[in-house]
């Protein structure tokens, strides 16, 4: 069956015992016993519920993986995996990841003696990094967050594969519709359901796929160990809102990419990016790797911080807010808000500065969104 079908029928098959064609939700934090240690699958729901069943059969297939393991929101997904590390152990990160991630490696799993060092992955050079330091685990995102770069899954999959480090790729911007990191050569892909998957900013969730039975079996230990399980509810949601994650994605993606070649035009703009803009450094690796370049555009502002903050805090069809991927379209400052726990120094040197705005364009009618951003864009002065 083709993707959009998958996301339809896979894992959400009508229920057995009433034929009801949207499956229930399992709103029970137990399951009865009939003898000690016989159920009939389930035992707690910490540990496990057909919701999250329902909704790991429907990931790993859109993911073209084996496995799937669905936890409570994307920083628990990104918990599961570096709860597996022991003392000692070493991740070689993209320098430009998510501010959360940043944060927990530096202020949480560091003092644990979980070690991280970071190098610019579009620099073919720096993947010598990989053979030198042997690391536990290589750890990207691609389209990063915020500046979109775009990273070589396949090459960088290839090279670590030489010295048998597993590879991370954080695929909550691409979502599996445009992007499969699997089918590239990662070894893990992991995603904030939260943003695209779900699609409609109302719950929590992530999502970690593989093909490696090792790998999913560390997973499903954290799920029930740490806590990290999400809620029923909050899963049949994010099942509800994947059934439409191929039309969604088409939107976002029209809409993004006609308004950054828009932006493109504005001389008190410094650079726009989107994966499949022309100018984008890296835009024959996203094209090869992925089929569309999804709904996120960022930019630099040639302004001031108040310049900046007149723009975002002007807008009214796009909200000012963190997070992304959601059908209404949102604007966020990452130096004040999403990135706002990387030290200063860190951020500026990597290229997350005052001016920058990231937008998460939703799937309104483009002439709004053009309407609002140029409104917005005229009340701080910035000039065409």
């Amino acid at each position: 069956m083709r993707f959009e079908t998958r996301a339809i029928h896979t894992g959400q098959e009508p229920d057995r015992e009433t034929g009801a064609v949207m499956p229930p939700i399992y709103a029970t934090s137990t399951f009865v016993q009939t003898r000690p240690g016989e159920h009939q699958g389930y035992d707690y729901t910490r540990s496990g519920n057909p919701n999250f069943t329902r909704l790991a059969t429907t990931l790993a297939s859109l993911e073209n993986g084996e496995h799937a393991t669905v936890f409570g929101s994307g920083m628990a997904a990104i918990t599961a995996v570096i709860s597996t590390l022991k003392q000692g152990s070493h991740v070689l990160a993209e320098e430009n990841i998510y501010g959360c991630t940043f944060r927990i490696f530096d202020q949480v799993f560091e003092k644990f003696g979980v070690g991280i060092s970071y190098v610019d992955f579009t620099r073919p050079a720096n993947y010598a990094k990989i053979r030198e330091l042997r690391p536990a685990l290589v750890w990207i995102e691609s389209p990063t967050n915020p500046l979109l770069k775009i990273l070589d899954i396949g090459a960088l999959s290839r090279v670590a594969a030489e010295v048998g480090v597993p590879v991370l790729v954080d695929n909550t911007f691409a979502s599996p519709f445009f992007q499969r990191p699997l089918e590239l050569g990662a070894t893990l892909s992991l995603s904030s359901t939260t943003k695209y998957i779900n699609g409609h900013s109302d719950c929590l969730g992530g999502v970690v796929v593989t093909n490696d039975r090792e790998w999913h079996d560390k997973m499903i230990f954290a799920q029930k160990a740490v806590g990290l399980n999400p809620s029923p509810f909050d899963t049949w949601l994010i099942a509800r809102g994947v059934k439409t994650l191929a039309l969604r994605m088409q939107q976002h993606h029209r809409n993004a990419l006609a308004i950054a070649q828009r932006l493109e035009a504005y001389a008190g703009i410094r650079w726009v990016r989107h994966p499949f803009l022309a100018s984008h450094p890296q835009v024959e690796i996203a094209k090869r790797q992925m089929s569309g370049g999804s709904g996120i555009v960022t930019l630099e502002l040639d302004a001031s911080l108040e310049q900046t903050t007149v723009f975002v805090s002007a807008l009214q069809v796009f909200s000012l807010a963190e997070s992304l991927g959601g059908i209404e379209s949102l604007a966020d400052h990452p130096a004040s808000m999403t990135h706002a726990s990387i030290p200063r120094e860190e951020r500026e040197k990597v290229g997350i500065r005052d001016g920058l705005v990231r937008l998460s364009v939703g799937i309104e009618a483009l002439d709004d969104l053009v309407a609002d951003l140029d409104r917005a864009l005229t009340k701080a002065g910035i000039r065409r």
